[in-house]
């Protein structure tokens, strides 16, 4: 099935992802009513077709940054505003999809391409400062990225068990050489500290770094399982306790102190959890689930406002059956 995902076209392979998710746990039980304390409102409205994969902030000027997964164009909603202007058109430097975006410290964007690898742009200019290109062989499909406080970036590999890792070093030689990165190599291999009762192989997806840049946690989303890495020279995989829930169809991560939020694209959810034991157990304290997130992948906080993507990945063309509603960044409160 890897090998599909690697040649497949971008559509499709976004399909594919989801349909991993639902083999996943196809008896799972249908999660709770969002309570009525919960409200989910638009934040910022996309252009037509914009499917959002992915969403950032710029710590530094509080702009979001949202993916379109099915053409590769990147928007930017200013703090304020309604709606989202297209930033990177679709096909910029011949990018077809996008994926993981984040912005660093330095107000450098860097967006995932699952096809090529990964770029990086300046945020004040729009120029592409450096690229990474995925491996030549193993069928990767690069899905998201963390940055940790020493500027390093890490990313997943939904197509093998591996985080690869983009050293600030490594960052700075790449833009002094015109932009080229190279071949991104593994960080860390997960698969010897996968559930031995898990029932498929491992689609890493959602990635987060703590904040005091010790650990990483990545969602293993089609067994709801979770994994924690202890960053250094040799990086130390440990699965991480759930109590209370799990990480099923989980996509996108946040964390921040001792406070997760994972997205579940299938279940149409949003959960938070506490975190204890420096990233080794996690209790869930609440869950939203609201069929109006429509197959969520992403969340964010940004000025006190939990924003997460609406991806409709389900509607439309090769996704699916169905009318897609008009595309946006949803809030949602208690979040």
């Amino acid at each position: 099935m890897s090998h599909q995902i690697r040649h497949w076209a971008a559509p499709t392979a976004a399909a594919l992802l989801l349909v991993l998710a639902a083999c996943s746990n196809g008896d799972a039980a249908t999660p709770a009513a969002t309570p009525a304390a919960d409200q989910i409102s638009t934040a910022y409205r996309l252009p037509e077709n914009a499917y959002p994969e992915s969403i950032t902030v710029d710590p530094r000027t509080g702009d979001i940054y949202a993916s379109n997964f099915l053409t590769g164009a990147v928007y930017r909603a200013k703090p304020g505003a309604s709606q989202a202007e297209t930033f990177l058109p679709a096909g910029t430097d011949g990018r077809r999809t996008a994926n993981g975006v984040k912005v660093d410290a330095a107000g450098r964007l860097w967006v995932i391409d699952h096809t090529a690898g990964v770029a990086v742009y300046d945020t004040g200019t729009r120029a592409l400062l450096a690229r990474f290109d995925e491996p030549a062989t193993g069928n990767p499909f690069l899905n998201d990225l963390a940055i940790t406080p020493d500027g390093s970036v890490y990313l997943t590999d939904s197509g093998r068990p591996v985080v690869y890792r983009i050293g600030p070093d490594r960052l700075a030689d790449a833009i002094a050489h015109g932009g080229h990165g190279g071949e991104l190599q593994p960080y860390a291999d997960l698969s010897g500290a996968k559930n031995p009762g898990a029932q498929t192989q491992m689609t890493l997806n959602g990635i987060a770094a703590d904040t005091a840049g010790h650990y990483l946690l990545v969602v293993d989303m089609t067994n709801g399982d979770l994994y924690r890495v202890a960053l250094g020279a040799q990086p130390a995989v440990s699965q991480v306790a759930l109590h209370g829930g799990n990480a099923l169809d989980g996509d996108g991560l946040e964390l921040d102190a001792d406070t997760l939020w994972i997205v579940h694209n299938k279940g149409n959810a949003v959960s938070r959890w506490h975190v204890t034991g420096d990233g080794a157990n996690t209790e869930l304290q609440h869950r939203v689930s609201d069929p109006t997130l429509d197959i969520p992948t992403s969340i964010v906080h940004a000025g006190g406002r939990a924003l997460v993507t609406v991806s409709q990945f389900d509607k439309n063309g090769p996704y699916g059956p169905g009318t897609p509603a008009p595309f946006r960044i949803a809030e949602i409160t208690r979040l």
